[in-house]
């Protein structure tokens, strides 16, 4: 390939890229649409009846989760790599058409593989749902913030649906929109497949109860690993853009909370990181919401019941207030200046890089 396909590639990412973050504002998920992390979930939940069983289930899973993640990797490297030499083989062809063909399917498939990776509209519609379906009954509220968090939610309060919504609105905004883009940025969409396929074992065999805390290690630990830098990234991002939407900055009708300057407001939102991002038992997930406390004036964590296990979970933040719909809406606000900001970052990567 020479340097010229490889600027022109890197051009076609971009382009592909903000079309795909425009397909996902306008679909989201469609359920109609084939998902490859649906497959990735079979593979993993194939691998673990087959290998979680018997002796060295640590050394079993961590096999199968470096095996999926290389596998992933080399398929996606493979398909982009063998279209991107099959448009450079047809250079001078008498039949340039053929070029514009390939260069059109390769563009395609990294705009579809893109778009799939990109889960922020569907993470802020389930967060909108859950908040429409409590203000009908708490009920309701219990058994929509179900979908999305992975912990007992029958005997929630109306208050634990609502903290235990925006802390997945803040953690997946980290895991499905910033970590995407950051590995995107660093290794075109090989890197950013794999990092899906690393989520996902995560997100079915990373917990430490009884049956995943020797098999699932090594994916919650490679896990780890891949959202450090994301993660904090989200911190950042949530704490550059809150600042500039006015109404962020505080409403003398809430609890005594008085309207902050762009500095002051800054500084509220850093020093609740700073102060509580490693108050959570994961290295990562502490920081976006530790940043969204700080943006709301609110706290997350506290006990919680994870598959019937209970877990006391260090409280993020200091104000133990009760939270709104009005917070739902500056928190999704706040989530899609945050992801927008990604977004002109990593095209003005491929653009410029």
């Amino acid at each position: 390939m020479d340097c010229s396909l490889f600027v022109n590639h890197h051009s076609a990412v971009a382009m592909a890229l903000v079309l795909a973050w425009l397909l996902d504002l306008w679909l989201g998920d469609p359920s109609w649409l084939p998902h490859p992390v649906v497959g990735f979930g079979r593979m993993i939940a194939w691998c673990e009846h087959r290998f979680n069983r018997g002796r060295h289930r640590v050394l079993k899973g961590a096999i199968v989760s470096l095996l999926l993640d290389t596998l992933v990797f080399l398929v996606i490297m493979c398909l982009v790599m063998g279209l991107s030499r099959s448009i450079s083989s047809m250079e001078g062809s008498v039949l340039p058409l053929w070029r514009g063909v390939g260069g059109g399917l390769l563009f395609l498939v990294e705009l579809l593989l893109v778009f799939y990776c990109l889960a922020g509209t569907t993470l802020i519609r389930e967060v909108r749902a859950v908040f429409l379906a409590l203000d009908r009954s708490l009920e309701e509220g219990r058994k929509q913030v179900a979908r999305i968090v992975g912990r007992d939610t029958s005997e929630l309060s109306a208050q634990e649906v609502r903290t235990a919504a925006l802390e997945t609105l803040a953690e997946n905004l980290s895991d499905g929109v910033i970590a995407p883009l950051f590995w995107l940025a660093m290794g075109g969409v090989p890197a950013m497949l794999t990092y899906k396929m690393i989520n996902t074992q995560d997100s079915m065999v990373g917990y430490r109860t009884e049956r995943y805390k020797d098999y699932g290690c090594w994916a919650a630990r490679i896990d780890d690993i891949a959202n450090y830098i994301p993660a904090r990234l989200t911190a950042l991002l949530m704490l550059l853009v809150a600042p500039l939407i006015p109404s962020m900055r505080g409403d003398s009708s809430q609890e005594g909370r008085v309207s902050l300057s762009i500095f002051h407001f800054s500084f509220f939102i850093f020093n609740c990181v700073r102060k509580y991002a490693r108050n959570h038992l994961s290295p990562n997930s502490g920081y976006p919401e530790a940043a969204l406390a700080g943006i709301l004036d609110c706290r997350f964590g506290g006990p919680h019941n994870y598959f019937g296990k209970l877990v006391d979970k260090p409280y993020i933040g200091e104000n133990d207030r009760l939270l709104t719909t009005a917070d739902m809406k500056k928190a999704i606000r706040v989530n899609r200046m945050a992801e927008l900001l990604m977004l002109l970052l990593v095209v003005a990567r491929f653009l410029l890089f």
